[in-house]
């Protein structure tokens, strides 16, 4: 979903926004260990590869906001190796449908399935694909969050994607019931790299990765799937149903995507990932973030003290953390030193993670 910005729970919270930073909290990101596999994965929108019958699925997708179950049924395998990153997803559905066959079109207007990747985990930078049921894809670089000025590059294209579609059941028939999809989809890591010399293959690194599918209820007009509208004409909302639940009805916050962790180990049935300690400081420091740019959303201003985005002491893991609030001429961070790694975390004004 590219344009689908729904700050909601400002809306939730207007009594504090110190008590809806902490109302999130207890959303915390999906886990994976993608491991490396030696054997051959033909992009076929089958299953059938051995390598994908050695590797566990994803919990089951749930509601974008974390609190309904979907009605049909969507999950993830992942693998990897030198040249590409491999993606499983099954999709239940009873009535497959697309009308969508130009690429980097407005893909998200059929049912979809999206993939969003942010290789360093600041935010910034990140990379978005969606592709429907026909196989039709939209590929994307965006250089920030919509919260923020950003830069959208459209034209961006995934050079070397391999995707392939199975439908179990017949596309585009409103006459009987289907099953559901298969979508299998290799991503070149070299997609992914910032230079010519950028060695980014992230062998035994974890990257901040979530996956969206969007689905709309349907009508039948002159024996053609098209989305469903209300009695006025207008359509009705789509169902946003994702891997690692965000908390709002909003993609583009980075900092609450899943972790995978890309593992060198041979394939099993086992998550072995742990997030890192640091990465829950990050958490907390973008609960403050939050608090300071509703204000500035709400009251045209920002904070000026750290006492002002929390009124309580904010503890990781039984550990105390000091964040301060520092104020400049380009705007304002939020930091803190790790009392794990000793490092200096920081949150710009901007969304932009730094780790020192």
């Amino acid at each position: 979903m590219q344009v689908k910005v729904k700050f909601l729970w400002v809306l939730l919270c207007s009594i504090s926004a110190i008590s809806c930073a902490q109302e999130k909290a207890d959303i915390i990101p999906q886990t994976y260990t993608a491991y490396k596999t030696s054997e051959k994965i033909i992009i076929d929108g089958e299953d059938h590869d051995v390598a994908w019958s050695k590797v566990s699925w994803t919990n089951p997708f749930i509601d974008i906001e974390g609190k309904k179950h979907p009605k049909y049924k969507t999950e993830v395998k992942m693998l990897w190796d030198d040249t590409y990153f491999y993606v499983l997803a099954k999709m239940e559905e009873p009535h497959v449908w697309g009308d969508i066959t130009k690429r980097d079109a407005i893909i998200f207007h059929n049912n979809d399935f999206e993939i969003f990747v942010d290789p360093t985990g600041d935010t910034h930078n990140y990379y978005e694909l969606e592709i429907n049921a026909l196989n039709t894809a939209w590929d994307l670089f965006v250089s920030k969050p919509y919260r923020n000025t950003n830069v959208v590059l459209n034209d961006w294209n995934i050079t070397g994607l391999k995707s392939a579609v199975k439908v179990n059941g017949t596309i585009n028939n409103p006459n009987d019931i289907d099953t559901g999809w298969v979508l299998e989809i290799a991503i070149p890591w070299a997609a992914y790299k910032t230079g010519y010399f950028h060695k980014n293959v992230p062998t035994d690194k974890f990257w901040r990765v979530n996956f969206s599918r969007v689905n709309w209820d349907h009508q039948i007009n002159d024996g053609k799937y098209e989305r469903k509208k209300d009695t006025n004409g207008k359509l009705l909302h789509e169902y946003n149903w994702v891997w690692s639940p965000m908390g709002v009805v909003n993609m583009h916050e980075p900092e609450k995507w899943a972790y995978v962790l890309f593992s060198s180990e041979l394939p099993k049935i086992t998550n072995t990932f742990v997030i890192p300690q640091d990465d829950k400081v990050k958490w907390e420091l973008y609960k403050l973030y939050r608090v300071q740019t509703t204000n500035f959303k709400k009251h045209k201003k920002y904070f000026t003290s750290i006492d002002s985005l929390t009124n309580s002491p904010i503890k990781v893991e039984g550990k105390l953390i000091t964040p301060t609030l520092e104020n400049h001429s380009t705007g304002w961070n939020i930091s803190t030193k790790s009392p794990f790694t000793n490092k200096v975390l920081t949150v710009t004004e901007d969304g932009k993670f730094i780790s020192n």
